[in-house]
């Protein structure tokens, strides 16, 4: 597996977890009581952007390490998966 590939596999692994990440632990303004004017009451107090940044990072490192090792390792390919395409 090239290097451009195994960065854009991983960059694509790394989006996937983020969107998973993001709701974790959110409170909203209206939830915390505090609004601030001018903004929406739904958006979050706290979102802790770079903390679930990090989170993310080693959580797609896991997956990625994962994913190469099956690839590149074990010998697996698409023609070792049960697949039975469909009849028509």
């Amino acid at each position: 597996m090239s290097l451009v590939s195994s960065l854009a596999i991983y960059f694509i692994i790394w989006w996937i977890i983020l969107f998973a990440i993001l709701p974790i632990g959110v409170v909203t303004q209206e939830e915390s009581g505090d609004v601030t004017p001018g903004t929406e009451a739904s958006a979050p107090r706290r979102p802790q952007l770079l903390k679930k940044a990090l989170l993310t990072t080693a959580i797609a490192a896991v997956v990625f390490a994962g994913f190469y090792w099956l690839k590149v390792h074990s010998g697996l390919t698409l023609d070792d998966l049960p697949f039975k395409p469909p009849s028509g």
